[in-house]
């Protein structure tokens, strides 16, 4: 499967995935119009250093310990993805709590979001890669560690 990987030694901290996040999921066609002067809620996450920068994101993880742990059943895999059924979620924070990358946060309603690969927006490759100035970050096919 697909997944989003990243090379910390390339990640310039400079957050354009954030944003490029942000716009891909606010479902509006004007960048301008769904950031400016607004609160972002990205579902990818820059961490770090002024030494080194990286992005978290969702691992899609083969035994996902979120998608167990979700107490209203939000949390679901579908086809190596995991899923978050927004109007189920209560917002309690346990899969914030137990996953273990951080990859996880609520949005502005207190709901939580994660990265879904933006396979709901229909562009082919996720927002973050796409946006990436320095490909720090790349969408493909790994072979997966047991």
């Amino acid at each position: 499967m697909k997944r989003v990987y990243v090379n910390e030694a390339w990640c310039l901290g400079c957050h354009l995935c954030e944003y490029n996040c942000a716009f891909a999921n606010s479902g509006l066609a004007d960048m301008a119009l769904a950031l400016k002067g607004k609160p972002i809620y990205p579902r990818i996450h820059i961490e770090g250093t002024e030494q080194i920068s990286y992005a978290v994101s969702c691992r899609h993880c083969r035994d996902p310990i979120c998608v167990k742990s979700c107490i209203a059943g939000a949390l679901s895999r579908q086809d190596g993805v995991i899923r978050i059924d927004q109007d189920r979620c209560v917002g309690c924070l346990t899969c914030v709590l137990v996953c273990p990358y951080g990859a996880l946060a609520p949005n502005e309603n207190g709901v939580m979001q994660k990265c879904e690969l933006c396979l709901q927006n229909a562009c082919g490759t996720p927002a973050c890669v796409a946006g990436c100035p320095n490909r720090a970050i790349v969408y493909e096919e790994r072979e997966e560690l047991p």
